[in-house]
């Protein structure tokens, strides 16, 4: 059995339950949403990424024995008794991974008792959060790099979990690999990599290392280039490896120049097939500078890892909906300045022109928005009476995030901030 999630939260939360218990409201049916209020700033879209991983941590939230005995001192005698045998027993719809979302896109909706949902509230919020930032910034990485490959290579720039994670999600929003073994070992991510500069350091001639790792690892490997010379080192390249070199890696300098300059290079040696990787600091920016260059791939770390800036979403989880005394369905709605919530339970439809384009996200409150027939319905079954009924392989998640993000309209190619690409309208 996976390790309990059940403390993947916060005091509050159970501070709540136990209040909500002695009440004898706990046991209200209740709605959750989990949503954006917002794009981050000059973002026209987000991608929805931790689908996958958020069923795995509910099924894992459990408060075993270990886990009550942490929680001496935080709840009462009575509450403790509940938790232990917390099972979630509701129903759960959401986006599924890899969908373009847009501000109030219901990416969740959870329906259960309160005292079964209220506790997701942090661990839900904590996978997403995290994840979509990731797969959002990858997305327009990838979209930037066009067909030419995204390896993610961020794992040193993060926690070690966060780094298992992001390379997932990155994954999903196009990343065509990772360097990260944990990440192939959990989620079957395809990993790769080959040398640092340490390891032409080690040796006494840039040669000598060219040499060990062709011996070791084949022609077809790539080759750090930047340790010294880089015109020296392309030569000692082709020279040790010979024109069916695999590919050689710039790391530093003014990268557009020096891809030109080594395409040259290698195109004058014979070499017209070796690739050129480019690393060090890329971000979408970087990465859509260098369209013209000849570079074959890109290696991305930081910037990816930190959702480019925007490390989190800002997706929140509110109550929208629970039961009235008498057993009726009310819409609840939060109205603070800046942090207002809609209440009622949503519907979501992502509006399509009859050519196939997006033209609107289409949110029903308290019913499902009217198809018109080109329309393509967003909610999805996670969860069915407390069992996962929504998961799904992350390839899957890939081709769903490439046919999303093909069908927004063509603003969505410009790295320039710019307003979401589709409204939001609700009805």
């Amino acid at each position: 059995m996976a390790p309990s999630t059940a403390l993947f939260t916060d005091h509050y939360e159970l501070t709540m339950l136990q209040a909500a218990l002695r009440s004898g409201a706990a046991h209200r049916r209740s709605v959750f949403e989990l949503f954006p209020r917002r794009l981050p700033e000059g973002r026209r879209y987000g991608v929805v990424a931790g689908v996958g991983r958020a069923l795995d941590a509910m099924e894992a939230f459990r408060f075993d024995d270990e886990t009550l005995a942490a929680l001496g001192g935080v709840v009462d005698g009575p509450t403790l008794d509940w938790l232990a045998s917390y099972r979630f027993s509701g129903d759960v719809w959401g986006y599924a991974e890899g969908e373009a979302y847009f501000p109030y896109s219901p990416l969740m909706i959870v329906e259960s008792s309160f005292a079964e949902a209220v506790l997701l509230e942090t661990l839900l919020l904590s996978i997403y959060n995290h994840d979509s930032a990731v797969a959002s910034a990858a997305s327009r990485m990838t979209l930037a790099a066009g067909d030419r490959p995204c390896i993610e290579m961020g794992s040193r720039r993060t926690h070690e979990d966060a780094a298992v994670a992001a390379a997932r999600a990155a994954y999903v929003a196009g990343f065509t690999a990772s360097s990260n073994l944990a990440a192939r070992q959990r989620y079957g991510v395809p990993t790769t990599g080959t040398s640092a500069h340490s390891f032409t350091l080690l040796h006494d001639t840039e040669a000598d290392a060219f040499r060990a790792q062709v011996a070791s690892l084949g022609t077809g490997t790539t080759l750090l280039v930047d340790t010294y010379d880089v015109a020296e080192a392309v030569r000692q390249a082709v020279e040790v490896a010979g024109p069916g070199l695999g590919a050689v890696r710039l790391d530093s300098g003014d990268l557009a120049v020096l891809a030109t300059e080594v395409r040259a290079q290698l195109d004058a040696l014979g070499a017209t097939s070796t690739r050129i990787i480019v690393t060090s600091d890329l971000d979408e920016y970087a990465i859509a500078a260098l369209a013209a260059a000849p570079v074959d791939g890109y290696g991305v770390g930081t910037e990816l890892v930190t959702g480019s800036g925007h490390p989190t979403c800002g997706f929140v989880y509110k109550l929208v909906a629970r039961a009235s005394d008498a057993g009726e369905m009310v819409s609840v709605a939060k109205r603070s300045v800046d942090k207002a919530s809609i209440g009622g339970r949503k519907y979501a439809l992502r509006r399509l022109t009859s050519n196939g384009v997006a033209e609107a996200e289409v949110i029903g409150i308290g019913q499902r928005p009217d198809d018109d027939g080109d329309d393509r319905e967003l909610l999805v079954p996670l969860v069915r009476d407390g069992e996962v009924v929504g998961r799904e392989s992350l390839e899957a998640a890939r081709a769903r995030h490439l046919a999303s993000r093909a069908e927004l309209p063509v603003a969505v190619q410009q790295m320039s901030r710019g307003e979401p690409a589709i409204p939001t309208v609700h009805e």
